[in-house]
Formats: structure tokens, C-alpha cells, sequence
């Protein structure tokens, strides 16, 4: 089931290519999940969380990327791309799960089961302020820095 605005975020604990574990319970955070790092619409999205990242900090936001590669390609992503924004590895896909991205999706009539292009803006009072599910990257993170900034 999609987590949706209003809901009660699920708990984030993963591990973090800069070596630390993403906790967002008592902050404020903005949590997305991409399909694959070093993918065209994935690097767009993560670069323009990062092009915005001192006002997500200004704001007092956290911004946390989630997908299923390893920690390794997260780092090799990072570097490549110069990324400022947390990136979370989710190998066996149970935050995926927990938040509702791990989908059914259909290319060239193939169907198999991907993540979901989805950000969550989640309160420090641990609720989804508000939900962004199928996301086209063009403009999303000036839209979510917006609904940031009106917290």
C-alpha cells in the first residue's frame, strides 16, 4: 500500500554511502526513491536535489535518496556527479516495501516489479506532510523545496 500525505512515515534505517544510517524520526526530511543510480532521469533528479541543497539546509531539511544499489555504486554515483544529498542503500528492499515503491511496472510490454519514482516530505512529527508518486524529474525539486519551505 502507497504511503500517502497524512500518513505516519515508516521507519527509515539504512545505511548511508558516507557511512553513517538515516533516522529521520524528530527531523524533518525529505525521503525519495529513484529505480537506479547512474540512470538519466535518476542523476537529473539527484543533481537537482543537490543544486538546491543549501536551501533544503536553510530550511532545515534533510534530503535523503533511496534505492536498491549497493552502498559501493552509491558512492561511485556520488563522486561522479558531485551529489550533496544523502543517498541510502535499500538492497533487500524493505523500506521499497514499507513506503509503497516497489511496484509493478510495465516497458516495451514487459511487466516486472521496479521502484516507483516517489518523494515523500515527512515532518518532524513523523507524518507524510505531503506525497509526490510517479514523479517527472523536470521542476520536482524546486516543487519540493517549495512545500518545504511552507512548513
Amino acid at each position: 500500500m502507497a504511503i500517502d500525505t497524512g500518513d505516519t512515515a515508516p521507519a527509515l534505517d539504512l545505511a548511508t554511502d558516507a557511512g553513517g544510517r538515516t533516522d529521520i524520526k524528530g527531523r524533518t526530511a525529505v525521503v525519495y526513491f529513484y529505480p537506479k543510480d547512474d540512470t538519466s532521469g535518476c542523476t537529473a533528479e539527484a543533481i537537482a536535489f543537490t543544486g538546491l541543497g543549501a536551501e533544503f539546509a536553510a530550511a532545515g531539511v534533510e534530503v535523503i535518496g533511496v534505492s536498491k544499489d549497493s552502498l559501493a555504486a552509491h558512492g561511485k554515483f556520488r563522486t561522479k556527479h558531485d551529489l550533496g544529498v544523502t543517498l541510502a542503500s535499500d538492497p533487500d528492499g524493505v523500506a521499497c516495501e514499507a513506503w509503497g515503491v516497489w511496484v509493478e511496472k510495465s516497458m516495451y510490454g514487459r511487466k516486472y516489479m521496479g521502484i516507483e519514482r516517489a518523494t515523500f516530505l515527512v515532518g518532524s512529527d513523523g507524518k507524510v506532510v505531503r506525497a509526490w508518486h510517479k514523479v517527472k524529474v523536470p521542476g520536482h525539486a524546486a516543487e519540493v523545496l517549495t512545500a518545504a519551505k511552507a512548513l
